[in-house]
């Protein structure tokens, strides 16, 4: 008995030590295999201004960058993309109608991209297909500002193709309930004419 409870504990310590082994060799691999963060200087100060009573009150610092954080000029147009569809989002049928007209003359890949989101909009299946060959033509495009409106297109490309899937699904099921009311109507006719007889 007493082998058996001396046996546990040193299988209970060489355990512990395997596992605090294999926790230190983990943990050595992720360290050389995560690149460093990018370091971030910080901003020069400024030259001292000459005093003045109003500049008393020292001057708000501004926000340090982000480490890691993506540059603005890359996603401006996806930015500025995501505000016009937040902007169109309540407008009435005439006025997206109006916004379609105006951008479908425009040929810049951000006026692309807010006319198939405005086309959307609408609501109606001949202006979303519309507005999956506007992003098909979007994603051929391979210019610099359309290669940065790419991954929001592909994104809109894949959500307007499921809508039109559910809404085939829909105009299928409003077929077979109109046919299933049409059976249930003549079967309500044939009844009422054999109590008739």
């Amino acid at each position: 008995m007493l082998i058996k409870a001396d046996f546990l504990v040193r299988c209970r310590r060489t355990g512990r030590v395997a596992s605090g082994a294999v926790f230190v060799a983990a943990l050595l691999c992720a360290c050389t295999l995560v690149p460093p963060a990018p370091v971030v200087q910080p901003a020069a100060p400024a030259a001292p201004e000459a005093a003045s009573p109003a500049a008393s009150s020292p001057a708000p610092a501004a926000p340090a960058p982000l480490a890691g954080a993506a540059p603005l000029p890359e996603s401006y147009p996806v930015v500025r993309a995501l505000a016009y569809a937040d902007r169109i989002r309540n407008l009435s049928a005439a006025e997206l109608g109006q916004e379609v007209a105006r951008l479908g003359s425009i040929y810049m890949p951000v006026s692309q991209l807010q006319l198939a989101i405005a086309l959307a909009q609408l609501r109606q299946t001949p202006e979303l297909v519309r507005a999956q060959e506007v992003l098909t033509r979007l994603l051929a495009n391979p210019d610099a500002e359309a290669q940065a409106l790419h991954p929001l297109a592909r994104l809109l490309a894949l959500r307007f193709g499921e809508q039109r899937r559910v809404e085939d699904l829909l105009d299928k099921q409003n077929v077979q309930t109109r046919e299933v009311q049409r059976r249930l109507d003549q079967t309500n006719e044939r009844l009422e004419a054999l109590k008739a007889i």
